[in-house]
C-alpha cells in the first residue's frame, strides 16, 4: 500500500486530515507516573518523519500487544491536534488500523527526513500559514478533510466562535482530553450535579460539588472546590449544555466513579463555564445498565449502573456518624426482569426527597456494590439517581412490570437482618452453584440459601457439656469431684448445659455438601432440644439413635455461610448453617414458575 506523501507536513501544520496512510518508524513508552502509561510514536510518509504522535490511552493495548510495531503500515482514521505551551503540535491518535504488519513490510520505506519547518510555522497565526500543497489523496483535500473531521466528531465546527470561552480556543471532543494539553474548550451536557458537600478537619473547613458531563465522544467527571462552588454551582443546571475550558485534568480515581474516562477534571480560578444555546446534537446521559441478577458475579466495591422497579421503600431514618454529624438514610428494593431484587441505600438529600409511591422506575448511575448481607447497593455522593427516566430501558421495564412483574415476589440478593420479617430466604443457590461460582473463596464469607435434604448426620461428638452461664457456651472440664470448670469464666459450677454441634451431609439434585449446625439449627433438624437429647444419650441409647434416623431424608431451607479456612496447613471450604426453616411449598412453587418463565424468555 502506498504511503500518503505530504501527510506529515500537513499534520505538522495542524490541518485536520484523516485516513492518511503512514509507516510507524518507532514507538516508545512514556511513564505516566501514577496514571496510565502513554506511547509516543514516530511516523513517516516516505518523505518526512515526525515524532509528535501520541496514542490515546484507549489504544495502549495495541502497543502493549505489539500490534503497533516498528515498520508496520497504518491508516490513521481519526485524530486531534493539540498545541503545547511552547507552540509544538502533538497529534493524538484516536483511531488507527494496521493494514500491513511489520513482518510483511520488512523495513523502512523511502529515506524520510525529520520534518521541522511546520513546527516553527505552527506558532504563527493560522491566517499566515496556508495549507501546504502536499500531494495528498484526492479524498483528503482540505475542504473534504474538514467535512470528514466534523462529521466524525458528530457536530458543527465551533472553532473561533466569539461565544466560546477563550475566544480562539478550539472545541475538542472529551475523548481527546489529556493533561498534556494547554488550550481547549469542550461543549458538553450536564447529566448529574451533586449536592454541596462540606468537610472539617485539622487543616480547616471546605466544600465541594461534582458533576458529570457528556458529549458525543464520551463523558468525564468534574469537581469544584470552595470558590468554584460559589462561582459555578448555581449557574449550572442539569440537562443543559455548556462550553467549558481551562480546567485541570488528573488521573481518575476509579474506586469512586463509574464514568468511563481515564481522567477527571477539576475547576480552578481560570476555568470558564458558558451556556450554549445550540445543543440539539449533544447526547443525554450515558448508562451501561447491568441486570440485577448479575450483581452476584461482580466484585465487591464495583461501581455499576442499574435500573429497576421500586418494589418497596422504607421511611427515612437519621444516623449519627463517627464525626457526630447527622445524616439521613433511606432503603428501597429494586427488581428488574431478571426476577432478582436488590436493596439500595440512599443518603442525605436524595434520601429525604425520594418518593417511592406508585412503584416508579428508578435508574442509578454509579451505585457502589457491597457484600453487606449478600449483595446490596449504595447510591453515594457521586451517584446519579433518576426516577421514571426518559430512557428505552425504563419504558421496557414499566411494560413488563405492569403486565406480569407485579405478580412476582422476586428473589432478594440482600440478606434480611435482625431476624423475623417476611420474605424469608434470599440469594438462592444450588449446591453445585456454590462450587462452580467458588463461593467462600474471597476475603470475606459468602452467604447463600438452598433447599436441600438431610442424607447423613454424624451423631458422634454431636453433644458437649457447656458452661451454664447465660452468655457463655464454652466447653467445661469435668473436675471429677462433682464440679465443672469453665476456663473462660474462670469459675467452677455444680452443673452444665448440653449444647449441639452437628455435622450433617445435605444434598439437592446436583450435588452434596458437609455443613456444621450449631444449637438452634441443629435442634430444628433433629426436632428435639439439646437438654432432652443429652438425657436420652445417658439413659436410652436406642431412643437417641432413633432421633437421628428420623431426621434423615427430611428437606429444609438452609441459609448458610461459606468461607475458606486453613487448619494444619490445609485449606478447605467450611459451611456453617445460620438458619434452618421448613419449606414453604407455595413460595417455592412460585419461585420455580418464575425461573421457568425467565428461562423461556431467553
Amino acid at each position: 500500500m502506498k504511503l500518503t506523501e505530504g501527510a506529515i507536513e500537513a499534520l505538522a501544520n495542524g490541518h485536520p486530515i484523516n485516513d492518511v496512510v503512514l509507516q510507524l518508524v518507532n514507538i516508545r513508552k512514556i511513564d505516566g507516573g501514577s496514571g496510565p502509561a502513554r506511547f509516543r510514536a514516530m511516523m513517516s510518509d516516505g518523505r518526512h518523519s515526525m515524532t509528535s504522535f501520541m496514542l490515546c490511552t484507549q489504544l495502549n493495548y495495541m502497543a502493549e500487544e505489539n500490534t503497533l510495531a516498528p515498520h508496520c503500515i497504518c491508516v490513521i482514521k481519526r485524530h486531534v491536534t493539540n498545541i503545547l505551551k511552547d507552540g509544538r503540535r502533538v497529534v493524538i491518535i484516536l483511531e488507527i488500523d494496521v493494514v500491513k504488519s511489520a513482518d510483511q513490510v520488512g523495513g523502512k520505506i523511502g529515506e524520510p527526513v525529520p520534518y521541522t519547518e511546520g513546527q516553527k510555522q505552527s506558532v504563527q497565526p493560522p491566517q499566515s500559514n496556508p495549507a501546504p500543497r502536499a500531494p495528498l489523496h484526492p479524498q483528503n483535500s482540505n475542504n473534504e478533510a474538514n467535512r470528514t473531521f466534523h462529521r466524525d466528531m458528530g457536530k458543527k465546527p465551533f472553532s473561533n466562535m466569539p461565544s466560546t470561552p477563550g475566544g480562539g480556543s478550539k472545541v475538542v471532543p472529551i475523548a481527546s482530553l489529556n493533561p498534556y494539553q494547554s488550550k481547549w474548550t469542550i461543549r458538553a451536557r450536564i447529566t448529574n450535579k451533586s449536592s454541596i458537600r462540606t468537610w472539617s478537619n485539622s487543616r480547616g473547613d471546605g466544600k465541594l460539588f461534582s458533576m458529570e458531563i457528556v458529549d458525543e465522544s464520551g463523558e468525564i467527571r468534574v469537581t469544584g472546590f470552595n470558590q468554584e462552588v460559589d462561582k459555578f454551582y448555581e449557574l449550572i443546571e442539569v440537562g443543559k449544555v455548556y462550553y467549558l475550558s481551562k480546567a485541570s485534568l488528573k488521573i481518575a480515581n476509579k474506586q469512586y466513579t463509574s464514568v468511563k474516562n481515564d481522567y477527571e477534571m477539576t475547576l480552578n480560578g481560570e476555568s470558564t463555564v458558558i451556556p450554549c444555546d445550540d445543543s440539539g446534537d449533544v447526547p443525554m446521559v450515558q448508562c451501561d445498565f447491568i441486570p440485577i441478577g448479575d450483581l452476584e458475579m461482580r466484585e465487591k466495591d464495583s461501581v455499576v449502573d442499574v435500573i429497576g422497579v421500586c418494589k418497596n421503600v422504607e421511611e427515612v431514618t437519621r444516623l449519627t456518624t463517627k464525626t457526630k454529624r447527622e445524616v439521613s438514610k433511606r432503603t428501597l428494593d429494586l427488581m428488574d426482569m431478571s426476577g432478582k431484587v436488590v436493596t439500595v441505600t440512599l443518603w442525605g438529600e436524595e434520601a429525604e426527597k425520594f418518593d417511592g409511591s406508585g412503584q416508579p422506575i428508578v435508574a442509578i448511575k454509579g451505585a457502589k456494590l457491597s457484600d453487606f448481607g449478600g449483595r446490596s447497593l449504595s447510591a453515594s455522593f457521586s451517584s446519579t439517581l433518576m426516577v421514571n427516566p426518559d430512557l428505552p430501558e425504563a419504558y421496557k421495564l414499566r411494560g413488563w412490570y405492569d403486565k406480569e412483574g407485579h405478580a412476582m415476589d422476586g428473589q432478594s440478593l440482600t440478606e434480611l437482618r435482625g431476624g423475623g420479617g417476611g420474605g424469608g430466604s434470599t440469594n438462592w443457590k444450588t449446591l453445585s452453584d456454590v462450587k462452580t461460582e467458588h463461593l467462600g473463596h474471597g476475603e470475606k464469607a459468602d452467604y447463600y440459601t438452598c433447599i436441600a435434604t438431610i442424607v447423613y448426620i454424624r451423631k458422634e461428638n454431636c453433644l458437649y457439656q457447656a458452661c451454664p452461664s447465660q452468655d457463655c457456651n464454652k466447653k467445661v472440664v469435668d473436675q471429677q469431684n462433682g464440679m465443672f470448670r469453665c476456663e473462660k469464666c474462670d469459675k467452677e459450677f455444680p452443673n452444665f448445659k448440653y449444647r449441639l454441634i452437628l455435622s450433617a451431609n445435605i444434598a439437592d439434585y446436583g450435588d452434596n455438601q458437609w455443613v456444621t449446625c450449631f444449637q438452634e439449627s441443629a435442634e430444628s433438624i433433629l426436632g428435639q432440644n439439646a437438654a432432652y437429647l443429652g438425657q436420652l444419650k445417658d439413659s436410652n441409647e436406642a431412643a437417641f439413635d432413633e432421633v437421628f434416623q428420623q431426621a434423615n431424608f427430611n428437606t429444609f431451607i438452609f441459609r448458610s455461610r461459606v468461607k475458606m479456612e486453613t487448619y494444619n496447613d490445609e485449606s478447605r471450604i467450611k459451611a456453617t448453617v445460620m438458619e434452618v426453616k421448613p419449606v414453604d411449598h407455595k413460595e417455592y412453587s412460585n419461585r420455580l414458575i418464575m425461573n421457568i418463565r425467565k428461562l423461556a424468555n431467553q
